[in-house]
């Protein structure tokens, strides 16, 4: 577990900024809601009509009014694109930077094996990720108690573990990626994460870019299907799972037989 360790107190600097940030923001957002929902009788109504737009964030399916649609449509934002880019930062750089910053010929001097590296870094990936989620959700709980809501467990839950799968699966593919990279990868991650935003926006806009709901794992995230059917979608999650694999195998496939510069 010395990998493990030391790639969880290399980045915990980082690990605490990105979520001191998330979590700044998450807790504004919500704390901004009373506010805004005494304007939001008129305003709901007016966002669910704007076309394209409204489509493009599932504005026109879920109350904005009520809380569990403003959560949803705003504060989900926060969590699900800052929480694909740390985790695409993460997955990228995992392996890539040992040749980047010549540290791998005194990693390898060690008794351990190629594969025991790739399995301790994506533990300590998925360690990090999890971490984020948990404090996000403990920054929504307190957030919530302040300003009186009740919001539904339900959807919430359902929310915040899509999420949490869906930053799992970007640094899966990330780590993947970085397993064929010998410089940083930090800006190709980053560019992936998101593109794959853009994918789901496109997808809500156009039933011909639908398909593009299976490849981008923001696909299963969209707040207004999960609040309006009462789940997560199981075919984009299933395929965002197939994803998921992939990434990991082509990681421990790659990285086991790689000529790596030290």
């Amino acid at each position: 577990m010395i990998v493990l360790r030391h790639e969880l107190r290399q980045g915990r600097t980082a690990l605490m900024i990105w979520t001191a940030i998330i979590v700044l923001m998450l807790g504004l957002c919500i704390l901004i809601y009373p506010e805004m929902a005494k304007q939001m009788g008129e305003l709901s109504s007016a966002f669910a009509d704007m076309g394209g737009f409204s489509a493009a964030f599932g504005m026109d399916k879920i109350n904005f009014g009520e809380f569990t649609g403003f959560f949803g449509v705003e504060c989900g934002n926060i969590l699900g694109l800052g929480g694909a880019f740390f985790a695409a930062f993460l997955g990228s750089s995992a392996l890539a930077k040992e040749e980047k910053e010549y540290t791998a010929e005194f990693l390898f001097t060690h008794p351990i094996s190629r594969s025991k590296v790739v399995l301790q870094k994506l533990a300590a990936i998925f360690v990090q990720v999890m971490l984020l989620n948990a404090a996000a959700v403990g920054a929504t709980a307190l957030a919530v108690l302040l300003i009186g809501e009740s919001p539904e467990i339900k959807p919430m839950t359902q929310m915040f573990l899509s999420y949490g799968i869906m930053q799992l699966e970007t640094a899966a593919v990330c780590f993947g990626i970085s397993a064929f990279l010998k410089g940083s990868g930090a800006g190709i991650g980053l560019g992936l994460a998101a593109l794959f935003y853009f994918f789901n926006i496109a997808a809500n806009l156009t039933e011909n870019a639908r398909f593009l709901k299976y490849i981008t794992p923001f696909g299963y995230t969209d707040s207004a299907d999960i609040i309006v059917n009462g789940s997560i979608p199981t075919g984009y999650l299933a395929a965002g799972l197939v994803f998921t694999a992939a990434g990991i195998a082509a990681a421990f496939l790659r990285y086991g037989r790689k000529d790596i510069a030290s």
